[in-house]
């Protein structure tokens, strides 16, 4: 039996196809049409999806949807009526919209996948998912548990915001709700569009901010008392309720009432590119750690509605790697699992599993030594005879390396010297992690490498924190929990050997003065708190990665490197070889692996392809 799932118009649209209730592919249109969050109808990774099966439209048993649009016109009619007469302006912009494509979305969708490939309209079942419970069947169908409590938190679906539930071999039930306007995805959003900030895409900007926060000073602490006062109650359970007044997003076309955020807070939105203030830290630390209580709330809900000993999380929130880690730490689950594509993405999936398990009924095999996501690499490939044909059309100056080791020895030893490396290997990676298949690697002991790879490389707020990947074997040498972290959505902190004596009076520094510290032995990943949010791999997962962190090793004691995503800032991570080309020149890179090839910028003729030349290359 073949679905396929579809996400779309609102942020991150994505497919994917599922084959006897089996993950086969699944991808972002963003990573083709190089439209940072595209949200429109996926026809591209559609295309991919569909091409990676081998089949037609009409060899589908069912197209998904990964909401419900007339349950959301429901929510957003209801929304304006309360809400009258404020909210008239938003409400002229949005219905249009409405009227013409998601009133019409059955249509639509039709239309659109006609427009690509004919198909028998008749035949063919178009069904649509509730949106939580998307999210919930993207994580608990692929986890490696027979039964589990799920939580899945985000901004809004149809009306819940927030919804534990409990996974039974193939049946999904929910147990309790809380529903828009109060949201906690919304109200991280808020503070992410105070401190200046993109809603729906600098969430995680607002995550790596809060770091630079002191909890010790009064300032966060007024901070945290104004915000639990009043913009959001928290109940034992993990309820909340959101004190609308100081909120626009109900009938409005921005996200808080700034002159009462401005008010309470004391200081005016900040203006996005304009500079970091000390208060912009404590005030994204007070958010944080709002949102770490509350999580951690629902959680112990769940563990006690449920009584199951795992836990699966989904939803925008779930990407949220330190209230993971908070769950993981106090000991409520046994296991847990997060859906690494854990937002709007992951519900296309979700979709399509949830199609296959409850509308069609089918049961479902479980693997609990392994998760059904193939490691998140489910993306398109490219083999050796495609990139060599990119660098032979192009003029890229190149190495092909015919014995791995001897690929491997040179990268290793590359960045051993410094070099920063880009890593373009087998399958693209689905969610917003770089997981080792398009990444950029580089050597963590560099008290300099943080800077130069934000400034140079990345071309992004110089205080953005990155991510190191280890051998699982090695994990618990580093890190004080140790264990799998396969899709970097937790943080931990290294074993205490590894830190170096801070200056007395750290924790007052300002944000500039703390970064400019070498914390640890390994201070381009380690957080100005200490944390670090790890990946690790093995053998089985991603070899060539495996080999050369084993090599690194070998060469200098310590397998650890940065991994961050191949990509610029404002730009979704590559997905075809000649857009990994264009960001090595483009950028001060020095080195891109394209599988078995390696190519040495500095051996490339001056005024080769830039990432303006590399759109449309095949």
């Amino acid at each position: 039996m073949l679905i396929l799932g579809v996400s779309a118009y609102f942020h991150d649209a994505a497919a994917a196809i599922v084959l006897d209730g089996k993950v086969l592919a699944a991808a972002q249109e963003e990573r083709f049409t190089r439209i940072k969050n595209d949200a429109s109808f996926p026809i591209h990774s559609i295309q991919y999806c569909m091409e990676f099966a081998g089949v037609t439209l009409d060899e589908l048993d069912a197209v998904v949807f990964y909401d419900k649009p007339l349950l959301k016109l429901e929510r957003l009619l209801e929304s304006y009526h309360t809400g009258a007469p404020a909210g008239l302006g938003s409400f002229l912009t949005a219905m249009p919209v409405w009227m013409k494509q998601k009133m019409m979305l059955r249509k639509v969708i039709r239309d659109e996948l006609y427009g690509w490939q004919s198909f028998d309209k008749k035949r063919l079942p178009l069904l649509f998912c509730e949106h939580h419970l998307s999210h919930a069947a993207s994580a608990f169908y692929v986890s490696p548990f027979e039964e589990a409590a799920i939580l899945t938190i985000d901004g809004v679906g149809e009306w819940a915001t927030t919804a534990i539930g409990k996974g039974d071999g193939k049946d999904i039930s929910f147990l309790r709700e809380i529903r828009f306007p109060h949201s906690l995805g919304l109200l991280y959003s808020a503070a992410t569009y105070y401190c200046g900030f993109k809603v729906n895409s600098g969430e995680y900007k607002l995550m790596g901010l809060a770091p630079y926060g002191d909890e010790q000073s009064a300032e966060f602490h007024a901070f945290r008392e104004k915000i639990t006062r009043h913009l959001v109650t928290v109940y034992e359970d993990g309820s909340f309720f959101l004190h609308q007044e100081y909120f626009h997003y109900l009938t409005g076309l921005r996200m808080t009432n700034d002159k009462k955020w401005a008010t309470l807070f004391g200081f005016p939105r900040r203006e996005p590119e304009s500079p970091l203030e000390q208060q912009h830290c404590n005030l994204a630390l007070a958010f944080q750690k709002v949102t770490e209580d509350i999580v951690l709330r629902l959680a112990g809900t769940a563990r006690q509605l449920t009584g199951m000993d795992n836990l699966c999380l989904a939803g925008g929130v779930a990407l949220n790697c330190v209230a993971n880690g908070k769950i993981l730490d106090a000991g409520l689950f046994k296991k847990v699992f997060i859906q690494p594509a854990g937002g709007d993405a992951g519900g296309a999936l979700g979709a399509a599993l949830a199609a296959y398990h409850l509308y069609f009924g089918k049961g479902r095999v479980v693997e609990p030594s392994r998760d059904g996501m193939n490691h998140a690499y489910l993306g398109p490939a490219y083999t050796v005879a495609e990139i060599r044909k990119m660098c032979t059309t192009n003029g890229v100056i190149y190495t092909e390396y015919a014995v791995e080791e001897e690929l491997i020895a040179t990268v290793a030893e590359a960045i051993k010297e410094g070099k920063i490396v880009g890593w373009f290997q087998g399958r693209m990676e689905f969610g917003p992690r770089a997981l080792g298949n398009r990444s950029i690697l580089a050597d963590p002991r560099n008290v300099e490498m943080q800077k130069k790879l934000n400034l140079s490389i990345k071309f992004r707020e110089s205080f953005r924190p990155f991510a190191p990947v280890c051998r699982i074997e090695r994990a618990g040498d580093y890190t004080e929990r140790g264990g799998e972290s396969p899709y970097m959505l937790l943080t931990d902190r290294l074993k205490g050997h590894l830190y170096h004596t801070l200056p007395e009076g750290y924790n007052g520094l300002g944000m500039m003065d703390k970064l400019a510290v070498a914390r640890s032995r390994f201070p381009a990943i380690t957080h100005v708190d200490l944390s670090s949010r790890w990946q690790t791999v093995t053998l089985e997962s991603n070899p060539r990665l495996w080999q050369l962190l084993n090599a690194f090793e070998a060469l200098t004691g310590d397998g650890v490197l940065i991994n961050t995503s191949l990509n610029v800032r404002g730009e979704p991570i590559v997905c075809h070889p000649a857009e990994a080309y264009a960001c090595l020149m483009d950028t001060e890179m020095d080195v891109l692996v394209l599988d078995n090839i390696i190519i040495f910028k500095k051996d490339q003729p001056a005024g080769k392809m830039g990432r303006a030349q590399a759109k449309g290359l095949d």
